[in-house]
């Protein structure tokens, strides 16, 4: 005989020895009762008290793995961006660095060109200077030459004549005289030397 069934034949016989020998499994009435008001109340507490936290925990959770994610995404936008503009500062100053070098060439090579200007300013300056040193020693070489060949034309037309030529205008005469022809004769005697190294060249 099933539990239910002999449930219902103590109930109609009205016997009190039904929970007696019952099996241990079969709850009694008031247990039953008792333990379904007690799971309504439970039910009641953790509907009201605890799933509410739970769900404000776990949004809570849930808020702070999203913002965490979306931070991690800002920062690694941030990052992409901050080597972009790092990327891009390292060009230009590549480009500057090589606007720099081909600035300084360029100021290098001016002022090698300025320097050679000078230098060659310097030495014109120089040789113009030594041209003009040499053609006052030549002047005043030539008048210490007309000068002594003059006493010497002097002294020598002196002796041929056999008077004494004492005169300025007359000595004057004679040494102007005496340069004309030897002047002359510098022309003169250069073109027979010429003619023979000609020849000899020939």
């Amino acid at each position: 005989m099933s539990p239910l069934t002999a449930l219902r034949a103590a109930e109609e016989s009205g016997s009190g020895s039904f929970w007696e020998d019952a099996y241990p499994i079969i709850p009694h009435p008031g247990e039953l009762i008792f333990g379904i008001v007690a799971f309504v109340i439970l039910y009641a507490v953790v509907a009201r008290k605890v799933v509410p936290r739970l769900e404000v925990l776990f949004a809570e959770r849930a808020a702070a793995i999203e913002g965490g994610m979306q931070k991690a995404e800002d920062a690694q936008r941030e990052a992409a961006n901050a080597l972009e503009q790092l990327r891009s500062q390292l060009a230009e100053s590549r480009q500057e660095a090589a606007r720099t070098r081909e600035e300084a060439r360029a100021q290098g090579a001016a002022i090698i060109a300025e320097m050679r200007e000078q230098a060659q300013a310097e030495a014109a300056r120089i040789t113009a200077g030594a041209h003009q040193q040499i053609e006052a020693e030549r002047q005043q070489a030539l008048v210490q030459l007309r000068s002594e060949v003059g006493r010497l034309s002097i002294d020598l037309a002196s002796r041929i004549v056999g008077e004494s030529l004492e005169d300025e205008a007359r000595q004057r005469r004679v040494v102007e005289r005496f340069l004309d022809d030897l002047e002359g004769a510098e022309p003169s005697a250069a073109e027979p030397a010429g003619a023979a190294r000609q020849g000899r060249d020939a």
